[in-house]
């Protein structure tokens, strides 16, 4: 692999590649070029990444939760953020693991609402005003956070940043859908630190590692060429 040209499309710090090697060591990260995943989009991967994996691996856990804990202070800083929420369901881990480091509140989003009025899909105490940080274990194309910053703004809650664990790094409207609504999207790791930890920690075989590097190179045309369908509803196809 070309570490130079694809360290560019890396977080490029320390703490992503340490973040994918402890992905790829619970085996939370994995690859199957020869047999492809299929999405519920139709489309085609070689890669599937399971982030609420890690719930289930303290040791890893801590690291990784101590990790975001940083990249939160350095990115935006604690003192801006009165509130985190987690995303129903994935978020909601994370979302405490953070809050109970960061000594913060915490509430949950609901995907849908259940009952009715200004909280009528929030759970816990969110009061007028409140800066929140939205949390959620990973963003594909940033179609779902959408329902929950909605959401959180109808609570009237200030939202400007979202964080996840996981970031795909391969479609650009996951950046763009969330930059429209006033957010902007930080993550710990991308797919392109998962191939520089696979190839360095040899997680990955020579036909994994070259073609990874073709489905996040081409994403839509690797997809097409083994079996997968065009995405008919969100242009990443994969709605997270």
């Amino acid at each position: 692999m070309n570490g130079k040209a694809n360290s560019a499309r890396s977080t490029g710090t320390a703490e992503a590649r340490e973040t994918a090697r402890l992905l790829l060591d619970i085996e939370a990260i994995h690859c199957r070029p020869d047999n492809p995943y299929i999405f519920t989009s139709g489309r085609a991967s070689p890669v599937y990444i399971d982030c609420r994996k890690l719930i289930s691996y303290p040791e890893a856990r801590a690291k990784i939760m101590g990790y975001a804990l940083k990249a939160i202070a350095k990115a935006i800083g604690w003192n801006k953020i009165d509130v985190v929420a987690g995303g129903e369901t994935a978020g909601i881990p994370f979302a405490a693991f953070l809050a109970a480091l960061a000594k913060k509140p915490m509430i949950y989003v609901r995907k849908q609402p259940k009952g009715f009025g200004r909280m009528a899909q929030i759970e816990g105490d969110l009061k007028p005003g409140k800066r929140v940080l939205l949390v959620e274990d990973l963003a594909t194309d940033g179609g779902s956070k959408l329902v929950f910053i909605d959401a959180l703004k109808k609570a009237e809650a200030k939202v400007t940043d979202c964080f996840v664990i996981f970031h795909y790094g391969i479609f650009p409207q996951s950046i763009e859908t969330l930059a429209v609504a006033g957010v902007k999207l930080h993550a710990l790791a991308t797919w392109w630190d998962a191939l520089e930890a696979a190839q360095k920690h040899k997680y990955f075989d020579e036909k994994g590692l070259a073609e990874t590097r073709a489905f996040l190179e081409a994403p839509e045309q690797w997809s097409a060429s083994h079996g997968g369908r065009p995405p008919t509803s969100r242009p990443s196809g994969l709605g997270r």
